[in-house]
């Protein structure tokens, strides 16, 4: 019976040191794995707070650097469009901000600011295409021809494009007051685009878009812009198609434009004309197509330069 009771208790104890073998082990392995995933913790704790510091750094001059470029623009475009009047038309993702520094720019260089003219969404939307087909039909001033592509984009800068620009050989307004006052008006009924009170047509035009498009109908909505673009520019002495940062990407309006020989050898585009350097490259941009020449400028891969008299052609 004493053995018995020996050998329970041995047992006992074996159980016993076991448990609390495991217990001390998984204490120790608990404590070490903490330490190691407290210290991989810190490291990438001082890893982020080393970028954001590296952010704010790269922020901050390219904040000086477009600062810069604003406060120098006006000295550098200026007398560059004396003489000249320009129309500003713009997409629908472009904000007032960007619309009125373009503007700026633009009487800053001695141009004329005609107007404004603001596309709408129904513009480029795929499902309103035969209505879009139907309303420029019927809006168009007698004496003005479509074109014979049936593209959206195209249509609608064979009809805006006259309203708002003048003939490139006499000089004259292509349209009636009233007729262009009763096609704007309709334009903007629609939802197609809505021009500023009293425009004027311009001998030139700059279109504003925004970077790259997302989106099912991007790519769609980037071949209409960059079409209409082309159509404004044959419809008038010259064009400037003006895009942000990723517009010059193939789900882009300038990436479209630069991408199609026929629309690249005429129009001109620039990429990154959110920028002070991006919106002096519009206004000399704009005067090469004064002067009949054309080129493609900005910051992408694609630009021939980032302002002209750059190019690595010239």
């Amino acid at each position: 019976m004493i053995t018995m009771r020996y050998h329970i208790v041995s047992i006992a104890a074996v159980f016993l040191a076991l448990a609390v073998g495991v217990v001390l082990g998984t204490s120790s392995v608990s404590e070490g794995l903490l330490k190691s995933v407290g210290g991989e913790k810190q490291q990438l704790q001082d890893q982020v707070d080393q970028l954001s510091a590296e952010s704010a750094r790269y922020k901050a001059q390219a904040d000086a650097a477009d600062r810069f470029d604003t406060t120098v623009a006006p000295l550098a475009v200026q007398g560059q469009l004396t003489g000249r009047s320009v129309v500003l038309i713009s997409s629908p993702e472009v904000d007032d901000a960007r619309r009125e520094g373009m503007a700026k720019l633009l009487r800053d260089s001695g141009a004329d600011v005609t107007g404004e003219v603001r596309l709408g969404e129904a513009l480029t939307d795929p499902e309103r295409t035969d209505q879009l087909r139907g309303v420029v039909t019927q809006l168009l001033p007698a004496g003005v021809q479509l074109p014979t592509a049936a593209d959206p984009g195209t249509l609608a800068g064979g009809l805006i494009g006259p309203l708002t620009l003048v003939n490139p050989e006499t000089g004259q307004p292509q349209a009636a007051d009233d007729a262009r006052a009763a096609a704007l008006s309709g334009l903007a009924g629609g939802g197609y685009a809505t021009a500023s009170e009293g425009l004027r047509p311009a001998q030139l035009a700059v279109v504003l878009t925004g970077g790259r498009l997302d989106g099912d109908n991007a790519a769609d909505e980037a071949t209409a812009l960059a079409r209409f673009a082309t159509q404004i520019d044959r419809s008038g002495q010259g064009a400037v198609l003006a895009g942000a940062h990723g517009s010059a990407d193939g789900r882009g309006a300038v990436g479209v434009a630069r991408a199609d020989p026929a629309m690249a050898s005429a129009l001109s585009t620039v990429d990154n004309a959110e920028t002070g350097a991006g919106r002096v490259a519009v206004v000399l941009a704009a005067r090469e197509q004064a002067d009949r020449q054309s080129g493609h400028y900005g910051v992408a891969s694609s630009a021939q330069g980032p302002v002209p008299g750059t190019r690595g052609d010239s």
